[in-house]
């Protein structure tokens, strides 16, 4: 009967190929060719970031080529665990979905690098429409809006009434200047049109401005 060690070093003494490590990296290629182009299509920034698609295809690729060593020698597995851990990682990521990407690529990187590569395909395949339907349905809602208005106390009434038209809406600040002047900020959700809006408000004398921001999260950016 083999015992526990014998197997252990059967896993991790197996021959690795030429073909075995192109098939690695090919199949990485190509999913993570995919991945890069569900981040493009789904991309919600201002300035699209080329180096993120470098990443992505650098991470998949270098990741199988990790895993099919490690799969081929117990020994250098095991150094390189301990060289990767003194490894740290200091680059500040801004978008959250920014890391799930690199984390995707990072999957599909260790199963294409395993030689399990119909679960890298097919699995990156669902999570890709996955994603790509939420985004199109998220895409769907509402506008959301930072109003921001500096206007004659005056006219407060008028202002209001006009914001009425405004079935949600959430005080955000309001403030009183020296000279009797309010600047007031709300975060908006509505489905009209903003020129109709903006153009209601100016009309109002004593609105001194009016400022409409494209608000996605709790930074009003």
């Amino acid at each position: 009967m083999e015992t526990i060690s014998n197997i252990l070093l059967e896993q991790f003494n197996g021959p690795v190929t030429i073909e075995m490590i192109l098939a690695s990296l090919i199949v990485s290629a190509v999913v993570s060719l995919f991945i890069i182009i569900v981040y493009s299509k789904t991309f919600s920034g201002v300035v699209y970031n080329k180096t993120m698609a470098q990443t992505i295809i650098m991470l998949s690729m270098v990741t199988a080529m990790i895993i099919r060593t490690i799969n081929s020698n117990l020994s250098l597995s095991l150094g390189m665990v301990g060289a990767l851990s003194i490894v740290r990682f200091r680059t500040a990521i801004k978008e959250p979905v920014d890391t799930a990407f690199m984390f995707w690529a990072i999957t599909a990187g260790i199963m294409s690098g395993a030689g399990l590569y119909v679960i890298s395909i097919v699995g990156s395949l669902v999570l890709g429409v996955c994603y790509y339907l939420v985004y199109i349905l998220s895409s769907r809602a509402k506008s959301q809006y930072l109003l921001v208005l500096i206007y004659n106390e005056s006219v407060e009434q008028q202002v209001q009434e006009a914001l009425n038209s405004i079935t949600k809406k959430q005080l955000k600040s309001k403030s009183l200047t020296s000279n009797n002047q309010i600047e007031i900020t709300y975060e908006i959700d509505f489905k009209n049109s903003s020129e109709e809006l903006l153009q209601t408000l100016k009309n109002i004398e004593g609105v001194k401005t009016v400022n409409l921001v494209s608000y996605r999260n709790d930074y009003g950016l």
